[in-house]
């Protein structure tokens, strides 16, 4: 079996390029048949064969950078006659750095496998390995991981209400310093304004088109104050739009580890929520309010600014306590109830019930 080894071309350029093969594996030549070309940066040189036999053994395919004295393949009396693995200039050194028995692979090929710890069992043992071999698979094991394409912006979410509950959101999210408010979203306001710096997109007909940018993230700054059904509607439509409304709490705020907010709530400065408290979808807990330990809270509850919830209170779904309200320990306030500012809870308060700003309840 006789090597046929790449010619030094250029002194000063011992690497070349197989720029094309002209013989196949198992084919067989004879003396002056030409194997192969070759191009360095300077010069372009045909290999031909010095003998006859089988061309067997090619350990590059074209395109392959090769270097002077490096064993393109080999000239044998049979096409099934036995390769040696290794190049006689670079011969593998140790058991670590021997194929498995039976790969016909070569050494670049190898170490570039072993490098990506690939498995050699997936070569074919009837061919002999090359490195662009090695290189392809490692381009399509790439392109098993990678990634769906999707549009999702995990931190885009829109504001949907321009108002000043709209500017507080704003505000907060500002300083989470997570999410990137991509704008605001009001049925009263015309499109092309700003708000703090933030552009208005347009009415609710806006959410389709955002949800195929991939946006899907919004809150709802509508505070229902007047009319809870208004921000239990812009909730519906927010969610049919395919949207999510992700829980946000003000830095300054504070809640206990054993507390559990849904989806939707908004817990503003300096506001306080205790253990064991439960704190319904869509829920406000406002600036410096305090809501204490096992309190539970229902779906769309707001808690104004400086509310003080003592232990153990239930709130109804819907319900509105006023600013500087006083419930205490115990105390259950009725589904869709309103309390206005400052008055003192010291027992329950029925569904729908209303108790005057300023009074004690019962009266």
């Amino acid at each position: 079996m006789n090597p046929i080894t790449i010619p030094l071309l250029n002194p000063n350029e011992p690497e070349a390029m197989l720029a094309a093969l002209h013989v196949t594996e198992g084919q067989k030549v004879a003396a002056g048949d030409l194997l192969c070309t070759l191009e360095t940066t300077k010069s372009t040189a045909d290999v031909e064969s010095e003998g006859e036999g089988y061309f067997i053994g090619l350990r590059f395919a074209e395109g392959d950078t090769v270097r002077a004295g490096d064993v393109l393949a080999y000239l044998a009396e049979s096409p099934e006659a036995e390769i040696p693995f290794a190049d006689a200039s670079a011969p593998f050194q140790s058991e670590s750095e021997t194929p498995p028995a039976g790969l016909r692979i070569s050494k670049p090929a190898f170490a570039l496998a072993q490098q990506h710890h690939l498995d050699l069992s997936q070569f074919p043992a009837d061919s002999f390995v090359t490195e662009k071999m090695v290189q392809a698979r490692l381009v399509s094991s790439a392109e098993k991981f990678a990634a769906p394409k999707s549009d999702f912006d995990p931190i885009a979410l829109i504001i949907y209400g321009g108002g000043g509950h709209g500017k507080s959101l704003l505000e907060l999210v500002r300083a989470l310093g997570v999410y990137r408010v991509a704008g605001f979203v009001d049925d009263g306001v015309p499109a092309g304004g700003e708000i703090l710096g933030v552009p208005i997109l347009g009415g609710g007909e806006k959410l389709g088109e955002l949800h195929k940018l991939g946006v899907r993230l919004a809150i709802n700054a509508v505070g229902g104050i007047g009319a809870v059904s208004v921000r239990m509607k812009v909730f519906r439509r927010i969610a049919e739009a395919g949207f999510t409304c992700p829980a946000v709490v003000h830095p300054t705020a504070f809640f206990e580890a054993s507390s559990v907010l849904a989806p939707g709530v908004q817990i503003f400065p300096h506001a306080y929520v205790g253990s064991d408290v439960n704190v319904g979808f869509g829920s406000i807990v406002n600036t410096g309010a305090i809501v204490s330990h096992d309190c539970t809270l229902g779906n769309y509850v707001n808690i104004s600014p400086g509310a003080i919830l003592a232990g153990d209170v239930r709130v109804g779904d819907g319900a509105l306590i006023g600013m500087g309200v006083t419930v205490n320990l115990g105390a259950k306030i009725g589904v869709g109830a309103k309390i206005g500012n400052g008055a003192t809870i010291k027992s329950d308060v029925p569904a729908n019930g209303v108790v005057r700003a300023g009074t004690v309840w019962p009266e």
